[in-house]
């Protein structure tokens, strides 16, 4: 739906504010409106992109529908329904904002954007949402911001120093940009791997990781799912910060990857200790040159807005509660849909179920 503009100076009151409209926030505003939540005048949607599709709109182009680790069903529509025939090579960038375009036309969910969220207060009864098309005043608030706005990278000695180029994923578009160039990936995640896998096709690379690298040649089985759920979980419970699910479940072995470890490419060193203006240093006092470092270390929650409800605790996490984890121990009239054990694309859509039913039940 297009944009409502609100800059009036009007705070408007709602039941519920959905933040963020990928997966986990379309699941949620799925579920209000079958619960017989009314769009905008009982709850609106605010999405800062300019179009649909979360953050699969910002993916690289290479990362196609037969590499992508899975893209499940949102409630009460079929992703294969949205897809034409060929659509295993089709860029996730551009089938996953059509179906989720297609998706919020189908139910008429009340998707407002490009609206950016500054900051959620405190206020009495109900949470201050304060954007920049004005004010919303809501009893309950499912956040489900995700993690793309916030890429991680760890802090080495020497990387102000480096006069090659460093990006992260989030800027990763294509390996033709590093031809010629000696290329260090850091990480240990299915990113990390897929986009070493590629790059190491048109030029000389790299890998280190900060753990040995686990590789699953078996199937992917609901019971490791599960395993990976309850780990998260569990930590999120207890207000830890939640775990990376690759160390329970492993790298799954595709027929790309097992194609790279033939190769040779999939050879792993530690990870180093320095950044040198050329290259990098190990502890032991090995270096290697390089043109191009490539963070592949992951996201953190976007929740910076979400600051003046001081919902960290000492632990550096946020305490959760709920039948699945989704709501805020200290304010349980905020939900975090995405977060934690819900942030696959399975999980974002049980919860969103669960955090929808829950609001409403106060």
């Amino acid at each position: 739906m297009s944009t409502n503009d609100r800059a009036d100076g009007q705070a408007h009151d709602v039941d519920v504010v959905v933040i963020g409209a990928g997966q986990a926030g379309l699941s949620a505003a799925y579920y209000l409106r079958k619960f017989g939540v009314p769009p905008e005048s009982g709850f609106v949607v605010l999405d800062h992109a300019a179009g649909p599709g979360g953050a699969w709109q910002f993916r690289w182009p290479s990362l196609t529908l037969s590499t992508v680790n899975g893209v499940h069903d949102l409630p009460g529509m079929s992703f294969a329904e949205t897809t034409g025939t060929d659509a295993e090579h089709v860029p996730a960038s551009v089938a996953v904002p059509h179906y989720f375009e297609l998706y919020e036309k189908k139910f008429e969910l009340p998707v407002h954007r490009p609206v950016h969220t500054r900051v959620v207060c405190p206020r009495e009864e109900r949470l201050r949402i304060e954007t920049d098309h004005g004010v919303f005043n809501a009893r309950g608030l499912i956040n489900a911001t995700g993690t793309w706005e916030r890429p991680f990278i760890p802090h080495y000695r020497g990387a102000e120093a480096f006069r090659g180029r460093q990006l992260h994923t989030r800027d990763y578009r294509s390996a033709l940009e590093f031809e010629g160039k000696h290329v260090v990936v850091v990480g240990g995640g299915i990113s990390a791997v897929q986009l070493l896998d590629e790059i190491s096709q048109v030029t000389t690379t790299t890998w280190v990781t900060r753990r040995e690298p686990q590789f699953r040649d078996e199937p992917f089985t609901p019971d490791i799912g599960r395993e990976a759920v309850a780990m998260v979980e569990d930590r999120v419970r207890r207000g830890l910060p939640p775990g990376s699910v690759v160390s329970v479940t492993g790298l799954p072995v595709t027929p790309a990857i097992r194609a790279a470890l033939e190769r040779g490419v999939l050879t792993r060193l530690p990870m180093f200790s320095e950044i040198l203006p050329h290259g990098v240093r190990w502890e032991d006092g090995t270096s290697i040159d390089a043109d191009v470092i490539l963070w592949c270390t992951g996201f953190r929650s976007s929740l910076d807005h979400l600051a003046p409800l001081h919902l960290r605790g000492p632990g550096g996490g946020i305490e959760m509660t709920g039948r699945l984890a989704t709501q805020v121990t200290s304010d349980p009239r905020v939900h975090l849909v995405g977060y934690g054990p819900s942030s696959s694309t399975i999980g974002a859509n049980r919860a969103g179920q669960a955090a929808v039913a829950e609001l409403l039940g106060r």
